[in-house]
């Protein structure tokens, strides 16, 4: 059988992920499994809102330049302190948890997250 949440404890958690993010969180992108980070772009200093059983995060658009060469496929979002909020993020142009407009980087091309990254509480 399913585990089912109120709609009140869904936004109280996704909350206690965005105080645990913290001021000066990131949103690290990679290659598949993390292997390699190609970008990190900094969070808002209140990283998002949490409405019903949805997180979206600050300020999208943004525009980093690749840190790295190579295909973006995963995200992450961690503290200024490196320590991971969350994991297991799909990068890609349509589809996934986080849209970019481009998945294939080298170094110093610009990279820009188009679409506000939401993340769902089931």
């Amino acid at each position: 059988m399913s585990v089912t949440y109120a709609t009140a404890t869904k936004t109280g958690r996704l909350n206690a992920v965005i105080t645990a993010i913290g001021a000066s969180g990131k949103l690290e992108l990679g290659t598949a499994g993390m292997a390699a980070v190609l970008a990190t772009i900094t969070l808002d200093a209140t990283a998002g809102t949490a409405t019903t059983n949805v997180l979206s995060l600050s300020g999208f658009p943004k525009t980093v330049a690749a840190s790295g060469t190579g295909t973006l496929a995963a995200a992450r979002i961690r503290t200024s302190a490196d320590a991971d909020v969350i994991t297991g993020l799909t990068v890609g142009t349509s589809g996934t948890d986080i849209i970019v407009d481009n998945t294939s980087l080298v170094t110093g091309q610009n990279v820009t997250v188009n679409a506000t990254p939401t993340i769902t509480h089931n």
